[in-house]
Parts: structure tokens; sequence; C-alpha cells
């Protein structure tokens, strides 16, 4: 789309008969006028609108001013009708004047009478004394615009509209006490609009969107409550024990509201909210066994043969005995793992299988290609947050081509217990494999590739190990999160002989907490660091100065990138021309020299993850000595990071071979 001047503005156009906008028709049984469609806009329209016309640079304790400005220049001042909504009635008014420094409108209920409430108790005389306690005045982002064909109120209809919109989506009543030094449109409205589309687009999942709204609602209320003690607090005087109460609890409510501020703004982060992620997940339930104690192998076939049955009762159904085996034909495989109890198995025939839906396993099951991984091949479609959501104490996958599409989430999460991997191909869409707090991942000779997050996530309390994989071509290969504030165990990580490569970022990324004293190290020693800036102004701004939600540091640990081959390679080189016959030995000195990279790049990831490790440990125990344990035993308390990096291969990886993400 063209989003010039010219073709687009919030203000309408005077120059063009009749209105631009839609008309919809209100609900309920009272016979309201139409009113104007304004709820539909695309994010561009409102992140120009707020950008340009609306907010621009000004600063969180500016913002109701400039509000008031920009309605000053755009709302017709009378002379139109609107509804007037709240959460118990609505009603017909004309608006007859305008407090623009209050953002209110003042009005007079319109003839004829048209009201509708939920009990159908307001009458004329009651709206009329409500409005009088009013002085007539309502607030603006309350009133829904009548519809008009002359075009005349398109400006003004969309003018509420995006004040509703702010107030309503934008707004924290926190926000006015921020740092006024910050462009309020930068720190806050753009991160807040785009989670808003994000999120009606079907871009984050639908457990990060609850979590969202749960931390709100409680920053909300503690912010309510602390503004209770802190106003109690100022209007005494007194020097009294029970002061002195409320200034400790005053305290207390003030760092709960920072720390669920900080929560808000990682999930309203683009970037920042794939990297944290949410914990939560409790809606899967195990069926544990059968009543009757019976275990089932579940066979989908895509076309049963007879030579097929043949060979599958051979090699897996009754490889002995099938004495006493119970067998179910299933016509998909989704339909054979919901039908799983605990012990079950499910062998899933040669065959390209279109699902749409999730599969969630809760109980031990073990689920089984027959065949290489290309010739069973499981495929996703259609909208959804996970493909494969692992909770029960040991699950098996094996042999198995998993292709996923148009997701959210990543292709497997593993949320409790063990889940096995093996032998499988993991085409993802976004990020591929999650390990959460407290499971457990074993993945072995499998391929995986495509995601646009990170290959692997390994978060803290987790258990990981890799054997003999390829994971490639992804934003980043594997991300490993140690928090320091974490209550939970440093993740325990084991891997051998891997191949991660042609992978965007790093082969393996450290996410943690910078530390002020590193901050003060790094400022000393010259610590090489790259700022990256994690979301640019769309080109539409009119701005030239660019606009940047927030700012990571990246600091490059160790020598990450391909290193020289060493004086021996260089000594090749030279000679090159003068000794035809050196040609071998010089293969051989670039190989040695490969390896001895290689074993660097896993020795360094090693050291670095159990420094790391090493350090949220002595952090734990100091917190244990100042809540007055002083002789916490080392091994109940201990927080060290379980590491074992052998035999892995990083080639190609565009940043390097191993990062640490600080924030």
């Amino acid at each position: 789309s063209d989003w010039s001047a010219d073709s687009w503005s919030d203000y309408g156009s005077r120059d063009k008969p009749g209105t631009t906008l839609g008309r919809t028709v209100p609900d309920g049984n009272v016979l309201f006028p139409d009113i104007f469609h304004t709820d539909h806009l695309l994010f561009y329209e409102r992140f120009r609108a707020y950008q340009d016309y609306i907010l621009a640079d000004c600063k969180a304790s500016e913002v109701k001013q400039f509000i008031a400005e920009y309605l000053g220049k755009v709302l017709e001042p009378s002379g139109w009708q609107a509804i007037w909504r709240t959460d118990v009635f609505e009603v017909l008014v004309g608006v007859v004047g305008v407090n623009f420094s209050a953002l209110k409108a003042v009005v007079q209920l319109s003839e004829p009478f048209l009201c509708e409430s939920q009990d159908g108790s307001f009458t004329l005389e009651c709206m009329q004394e409500l409005l009088e306690l009013k002085e007539h005045q309502i607030l603006l982002q309350e009133l829904w615009v009548v519809y008009d064909e002359s075009g005349e109120f398109d400006q003004t209809a969309l003018a509420i509209e995006h004040v509703r919109f702010f107030y309503r989506r934008i707004w924290r009543t926190w926000d006015e006490e921020e740092e006024d030094e910050f462009d309020y449109f930068v720190r806050c409205v753009e991160p807040r609009l785009r989670l808003h589309y994000d999120v009606l687009e079907h871009r984050v999942p639908s457990g990060l969107v609850v979590d969202y709204q749960s931390l709100l609602s409680q920053c909300e209320e503690l912010y309510e409550k602390f503004l209770n003690v802190r106003n109690s607090i100022s209007s005494n005087d007194s020097d009294s024990e029970a002061e002195n109460v409320s200034m400790v609890e005053g305290l207390k409510l003030y760092d709960k509201v920072e720390h669920l501020k900080q929560k808000l703004k990682l999930i309203e982060n683009p970037l920042l909210r794939y990297v944290f992620g949410y914990q939560k997940y409790g809606s899967l339930q195990a069926k544990g066994l059968r009543p009757t104690g019976a275990k089932v192998t579940h066979v989908v076939p895509w076309i049963m043969t007879a030579s097929l049955l043949q060979l599958l009762a051979r090699d897996k159904l009754c490889p002995e005995s099938c004495e006493g085996l119970e067998i179910q034909f299933h016509c998909d495989p989704l339909a054979a793992v919901n039908a799983c109890y605990e012990g079950d198995r499910v062998i899933i025939c040669p065959g390209h299988y279109v699902v749409d839906g999730v599969f969630c396993i809760a109980d031990s099951v073990e689920l089984e290609g027959y065949g290489l991984p290309d010739d069973v091949v499981i495929e996703k479609q259609g909208k959804g947050d996970n493909f494969f959501d692992c909770t029960g104490a040991n699950i098996k996958i094996s042999n198995l081509k998993l292709v996923q599409h148009d997701a959210v989430e990543g292709i497997l999460n593993v949320h409790h217990g063990k889940t096995t991997l093996e032998n499988c191909v993991l085409q993802c869409e976004t990020t591929g494999i999650t390990v959460r707090t407290s499971a457990e991942l074993l993945m072995k000779n499998s391929d995986l590739y495509g995601a646009k997050g990170a290959g692997v996530e390994i978060y803290p309390g987790s258990s990981c190990t890799l054997l003999h994989n390829g994971i490639h071509h992804c934003k980043e290969g594997i991300l490993v999160k140690n928090f320091f504030d974490e209550d939970c165990e440093a993740p325990k990580i084991t891997m051998v002989n891997n191949m991660i490569h042609n992978n965007e970022g790093y082969g393996v990324v450290l996410v943690r907490p910078v530390m002020a004293s590193e901050m003060k190290d790094a400022s000393a020693q010259g610590t090489k660091g790259i700022f990256l800036f994690l979301e640019e102004t769309p080109k539409t701004s009119k701005s030239s100065i660019p606009r940047f939600l927030d700012c990571i540091i990246v600091f490059e640990i160790g020598n990450t990138q391909p290193t020289q081959a060493g004086d021996d390679t260089a000594c090749a080189e030279g000679s090159r021309q003068e000794q035809p016959g050196c040609v071998t030995d010089e293969l051989e000195l670039y190989k040695r020299a490969e390896t001895s990279e290689q074993t660097e790049n896993n020795s360094e990831i090693a050291n670095v993850l159990g420094a790391t490790s090493a350090k949220k440990r002595q952090m734990h125990k100091k917190r244990l000595s100042e809540l007055g344990f002083t002789e916490a035993d080392d091994n109940l308390m201990s927080q060290e990071m379980f590491v074992s990096v052998e035999g892995n291969q990083f080639k190609w990886n565009g940043k390097g071979s191993f990062g640490t993400f600080l924030f």
C-alpha cells in the first residue's frame, strides 16, 4: 500500500464530498442510530497517527497536553451526536461543547430519549440527575460518534477512536511517573501497539497472552495499593511507628510493582518476548494405565497391504511372541496418540500425513515411524500455538519427519518429564525444540533446521542431552537460558559430536543478565561489545532521526570467529609456489588447525557456561546467607551447571561459534 500523505490522512479530506468511513449498527434492543465504524484500523494507521499527529516526541508527563492540542485542531466543538457507553447503560446524547484540557465533552440528552441498560432502571429523570452530578461533562473515550454521510464528522470520529484506543490499550496508570528523559512513543507506545496487533494476528502464543493479562492485572492492583499507602504517608506529618510501618509496606509494594513492570516490558518487546517465553503449562492431564491394565499397540497405515502387514508382524508386532498383544488401527497419527494410555506404543507406516491439531502427550508412550524419517512425514496444517507438547514421564519419538507451518510456538515443547527424540528430522517454522524448567530432553542422531528463532531453547532447571545431531539454518543454533534471579537450578547440558552450522547468528548463545561489576570491568578493559537495536521505526515515519525500542549489549566472549591457522599454515601458504610437493602437508596443517579450533570452541563453551553457573551458585549462597542460612548444604543447594561439551563442530555460523546475550 502507498502510505503517502496524499493517499491517507487521519484528518480526513475536506475536498471530497461524503464520508470515507464505514458504518455499523449498534447491538442491543433499542433502535439507536448507526455509528461510525472506526475500530478496524490497521497497525500503520494507528502508528502514524500517534507518532506524527498526536504524541510525536512528547515525554510521559506531557501526554495529556499533546492529546488535548491534537483534539483542539481536529475535533468539531459541537453539533454532533454520539452514543454514551458505560458498563451498565447506553444513551444517546448531543455534544454542545468540548473541554479539551480535561479530554471531556459537554453533552445533553438527545430527543427523543433513547437509553438501554442492563436492568432497565435508568429513566429520563435518572439520566438527567447523573449528568448534573457530572456537570454534563463525560470522557470523550466513552463516546461513539453517530454516523453522518456528509463527511463533516469523519475526523471527529477518528480522533475519538485514537483517544479511546490509547487509554484502553496503550496507557498505564504508572506511565506518568516514568523517567521523562525518554521518548514516550518509542519506550511505551510502539512496543505495546505492536504487541496488540501481534496478538490480533495470532503471532503470540495464547499462554503468553494469558500471562501478560494476568501480570497487567496484578501490576494495576498493586500499583493502586502503593498509591493508597503513599498518599496516606504524605498526608500525615507525624513520625509515628504506624507511619514507619507504612513506609516499609510502601517500599515492598514499590519493589513488587517494579518487578511486574519489567516482566511486562519483556513481553511487550517483540524480540525478548520469545527469548524469555513463559513457564506455565497445566492443561495436559495424564490418563495413566488402562482400567484393564493392558498395553496396546496402535498402528497407523497410509495404505494397508497384505505385504506391509506381514512385514509389520515380523519386525514390530510379533518379533518373538504376539500372544495377548492388542492392536488397534487408526486413520491418522493424531487419533492414535489421543487414544493412548500409559505404556502404549504407536507405529506409523510410511506415508505423508497432514494433521490439523496438536499432539498432546501426557503419558509415557512411544511414537515410532516404520521406515526412514523421510518416508514417514507428519505435516501440520492450520494455525496454532504448538505442534508437539510433551509432559509424560518417559516419551520416545523416533524415525519421523515433522514439518511445521504457520505456527506461533516451536515444533516441540518438553514441559515436564523426559522426552527422547531419536533419528528424526524436524523442519521448523518458528523456534525449534523448547526444553522447559524441570523437563529433560535426549536428542540423538536427528536433524533440525529452519527455525526463525533458536533451534533448541534450554531453560533453567532443565536437562538437555544432544548427541550426534545436525542443527542448521536457524536464527540461532542453541540458546541456553541461565538467569541469576531464577530460583530453579541451572540447566544440565551435554553436547557431544553435534554439527552446528549455517545458522544466522551464533552456534550457541548464553542468555543471562548483566551484572553491575561486569559493566565496570567491561568499560575498564575495553571489552568488545555490539549494541543491537531491536526494532527500528518503519519507513513511514516523517522523522529523520531513527527510533529504537531498546538496546541490548552482546559481548563476544573469547575468539568466536574462525581463527587463523597459525604460523605453520602461514609458512605453508608462503612456500606454496616454491615447494609444489608440500600440498599434502599444507592440507594436513589446515586440517590440524581446524581440529584445534573446534576443540577450543568446545572448551570455551564448557568453560563459560560453567563459570556462569558458578557465579549463580555464589549469588544463591549469598542470598541464603542474608536470610540467615550460613551453613547451606552444598549438595542440596548447588546451582552448578553440569556441562559436557565434546567433539562438536561449528561451521559457517553468521556471528561465530559462541556468544553471550546480556540483558
